[in-house]
Parts: structure tokens; C-alpha cells; sequence
């Protein structure tokens, strides 16, 4: 049976999901810092998971991301994808869970926490559904309900999006959304 099959229990804790709150290194980057010769950091985000990220608010699925690091490049791709609850700098992942849970007005069993290493535990034993990219920790990997096909940096994020609205029913209306959006016909929509 693939790991990311998605069976009746896991199933039935994403339909719930109100708020996707995830990590940021190694979930929406690949977990490099690269660093230049006068010491700026650069980290590398998909796509993909920025995409998912759009269709997500289509549907009012809000997101949230929680990082032990501070950068001004994640605040920026942040703003860049309307991502208002931002906590950085976070080494209690688990407060800051709390925190942002509390001003997106939800109940915790109604957030999902898509991690892949140790430091994002705490915050996992308090999400309704835990997600992982498929090169998350076995630790994480052991307590994930959902484990996506991608990588994180490689479209971990975007998977965790589409298995949260396909088990809402709220996919068709995101991509629906989202194409009416730019203007583009839905005509043809492969389910």
C-alpha cells in the first residue's frame, strides 16, 4: 500500500481542516540555507507549493507558517502569498502553535501541521492531522496521518493543499475559483 494513501481514519481528520499551519525549512524549502560571499541567505521555494497556496484561499482554507529561523526572505514570500499568520524565530513550536490557532479563530483538532524534523513534535501533538513531506524524519513520518509524494522544497506543501481539499470537497470549487480568476474556462477539469 503507498504511504501517501490517504485510508478512512486519516481521511476523516482532514475534513475538518480549517488551517494548514507548516514549517518552513525542509517543508516549504528543500532545508538548504545558502549563504553568498558577503553573507546574504538565500533559500529556494517551489512554485508549486505558492500555487497551492492560492488555491487554498479560494476556499477559505487559511494557511499559517511557523519557523525556528528569521529570515526577511520568508517574511517576503510571505507578503508575496498572502500569508498573514507568520510566526519566525519560533523555538517553542508548540506556543506558537497555540498562537496563531488562537488569532485564525480555530480549534485545534480544525489545524493540520505539516513538519518534517524533530523541533516540529510539539506543535504536531496538538494539530487534528499531522502531515510530512516524504523526506521528513522517521519520527515525524511515524506520527504523520498524511505523508505527501513531494519532497519538501519539492511540492510537499502543494500535496498536503490537495489532499486537505480533496477530502473537504472543496477542490473543484478552488481550481474553479481560481481559473475563473484569470479569466481561463473550466471546462475540461481533470478531478
Amino acid at each position: 500500500m503507498p504511504e501517501n494513501l490517504i485510508l478512512e481514519p486519516q481521511l476523516a481528520s482532514l475534513v475538518r481542516i480549517k488551517l494548514l499551519l507548516m514549517d518552513v525549512d525542509g517543508t516549504l524549502t528543500d532545508g538548504s540555507v545558502y549563504f553568498d560571499d558577503a553573507g546574504k541567505e538565500m533559500k529556494r521555494f517551489n512554485i508549486h507549493d505558492g500555487l497551492g497556496i492560492v488555491l487554498a484561499r479560494q476556499v477559505n482554507l487559511q494557511i499559517g507558517w511557523i519557523t525556528g529561523r528569521k529570515s526577511t526572505i520568508v517574511e517576503r514570500r510571505a507578503r508575496e502569498l498572502g500569508v498573514s499568520l507568520l510566526r519566525q524565530g519560533a523555538r517553542d513550536k508548540a506556543t506558537a502553535f497555540v498562537e496563531l490557532t488562537l488569532r485564525a479563530g480555530v480549534l485545534p483538532e480544525e489545524v493540520a501541521f505539516l513538519g518534517d524534523d524533530l523541533n516540529d513534535i510539539p506543535a504536531m501533538h496538538l494539530a487534528g492531522a499531522v502531515c510530512a513531506p516524504s523526506n521528513a524524519v522517521a519520527e515525524v513520518r511515524a506520527l504523520a496521518h498524511y505523508i505527501a509524494p513531494h519532497a519538501g522544497g519539492d511540492g510537499a506543501a502543494r500535496d498536503t493543499i490537495e489532499a486537505i481539499l480533496r477530502a473537504r470537497g472543496d477542490y473543484d470549487a478552488a481550481l474553479g475559483a481560481y481559473l475563473l480568476s484569470l479569466s481561463i474556462p473550466a471546462i475540461g477539469m481533470v478531478q
